[in-house]
């Protein structure tokens, strides 16, 4: 199936530090590609996968589930790591959610960790109620596009596969689970007001990791996919400090 213009992959070669972005849930790299080349400008060598099922249709994305694109996630992770010596992990929502889950399971192999609104449990009804829905309706209404911003759109579907979304239980608590795992520092940015993620996420979070290990930024001028929004820069600019702060081959 075609990908909508726009929707695709990116990457770029650059020095020995790689980092590697998810997108969210329903979205596409769209949402991650203003990021993703303000740091391959600052020199990184920097990948942004397409998950399976997105920036096509939501009937696609119906067909696969979170393990497809986990999956995907993991691939894109082997091929930055064959030409870097360091891997930064960083994620929008649900991809904040997978870079967490990466992170667990490939330790010392990742520096640290930039996540956005991670999305970590079912918080909002429909998520929560979408493993029943599956059974009654294919869809529901879309979450794609929660900016503040004026004249700011992401390219993300306009219906919820709710099939898909049932999977998202099975990586929420996996993740969730491996957290007390984490050994690599994390910065997580968080609007203050998210109409997609709830606060239940963050609070999982904190919980798990302690405050020197954890660095929370409230983003107080954007709603949930703050990449594209009014404190984007902020994020741009705080993840390419933070890679330089806790990145050896950077220092060199």
């Amino acid at each position: 199936m075609s990908v909508i213009p726009g929707a695709e992959p990116f990457a770029s070669d650059g020095g020995p530090v790689g980092v590697l972005l998810c997108h969210g849930f329903t979205g596409s790299p769209q949402s991650l590609r203003p990021w993703a080349e303000f740091l391959a400008a600052a020199g990184l060598t920097v990948s942004v996968p397409r998950l399976p099922g997105h920036g096509t249709k939501w009937q696609e994305m119906n067909r696969t589930r979170s393990e497809d694109w986990f999956a995907e996630a993991e691939r894109s992770f082997e091929l930055l790591r064959a030409k870097t010596d360091e891997i930064f992990l960083m994620g929008l929502s649900l991809g904040g959610c997978i870079v967490l889950r990466m992170a667990e399971l490939h330790g010392a192999s990742v520096r640290g960790l930039v996540v956005v609104n991670p999305s970590l449990t079912a918080d909002t009804k429909l998520f929560a109620l979408a493993p029943v829905m599956k059974l009654v309706v294919p869809s529901l209404k879309g979450i794609a596009s929660d900016i503040k911003k004026e004249g700011v759109q992401e390219l993300g579907y306009d219906r919820v596969p709710v099939k898909a979304a049932a999977t998202l239980p099975r990586l929420w608590r996996a993740t969730v689970a491996g957290l007390d795992q984490l050994s690599q520092p994390v910065l997580a940015y968080h609007s203050t007001e998210d109409h997609v993620v709830g606060p239940a996420s963050l609070k999982l979070l904190r919980a798990a990791l302690p405050d020197g290990q954890l660095t929370v930024r409230d983003c107080a001028n954007s709603y949930h996919v703050a990449t594209l929004d009014n404190d984007a820069e902020d994020i741009f600019a705080g993840s390419l400090e933070f890679v330089r702060a806790h990145s050896s081959a950077a220092k060199e």
